[in-house]
Parts: structure tokens; sequence; C-alpha cells
């Protein structure tokens, strides 16, 4: 009788950690690794007419997670914001949102990378260094290719 509660209670025992341990699994397998997966893609900068320039480009996040675009620094400028377009007028923004499993674009006529008092202007065929800078993932540097002052690639 003795041998029977002990098996009883060790199964129960073994049965309850295997319960717990499938909980803490499951939680994980829906949370997936928690960690955004950035990759950046369509960069370009047109060649600037002033002494200040627009950055464009797309942020594509493969993670599971949501990330914040929060700054962006660059040797050519020591002014860099990011900005959004709204009722056809810009302001800076804080941070751009980008989504789980989605894309925050950059693109003429809406939300965009500012540099302003550029210490040297880059002429079309000139590559610009900067440096993404998000609220999880580590930072990104990217190379913005110089193109014409009328660039404006097809966004899909």
């Amino acid at each position: 009788m003795n041998r029977r509660i002990t098996a009883l209670s060790a199964a129960m025992a073994l049965a309850a950690s295997l319960a717990l341990t499938g909980c803490s699994s499951s939680s994980d397998a829906a949370g997936g690794d928690g960690k955004p997966e950035l990759k950046v893609s369509g960069a370009f900068m047109p060649q600037p007419v002033m002494d200040m320039a627009g950055g464009f480009l797309t942020i594509t996040n493969d993670g599971d997670t949501a990330d914040k675009l929060t700054s962006v620094t660059s040797p050519i400028s020591d002014d860099v914001t990011i900005h959004e377009t709204k009722n056809q007028k810009m302001q800076e923004v804080e941070f751009f949102e980008i989504p789980a499993n989605g894309k925050l674009a950059l693109a003429r006529g809406g939300n965009h990378i500012m540099f302003m008092s550029l210490k040297k202007k880059p002429r079309q065929g000139d590559k610009v260094s900067v440096e993404l800078h998000f609220e999880k993932s580590d930072p990104i540097k990217v190379d913005l290719p110089v193109e014409a002052a009328n660039h404006n690639p097809q966004q899909h």
C-alpha cells in the first residue's frame, strides 16, 4: 500500500512539473524569442540643393515584437531628426513605430529623416553614413547612396 501511495505521489509530482514546464514552453512559443528582427532596404538621400537634406529607407521587422526608431545620427550633421508629414505639414516626432511582422517606410511626401545644417553637401554618387537607433534593437549602420535631387523610387 505504501509503495502504491509513493508511486502515485511521484506520478502526480511528475505530471505537475510537466504541466508547469508545458505552460512555460507554450508562453515562450507564443512570444517567440521576444526580439524584433530588423533589416533596412531602399535607403537613399536625394542630392541636397541647400544645407539640408532628407533621407529615405524602409525598415522591415520580421520578428514578432514591435520596436521603435528613436533617433538617427550621422557625421554629416549634428542635427538629424525624424519627421512625419501630416496634412502636408512636416513635424518632428520622438519615434516611429515598427510593427511586429511589419514595415516602417520613410518615403518622399511622408515620414522621413531630416539632416539640418550639413557640414558638407554630398553629391550624387557619394554615400552618407547614418546610424539608426531603436528602443529595443541594437543600432544599425546604413550607407545612404546619394541620388539625383529628383530621384523617387516607386514604392510598393
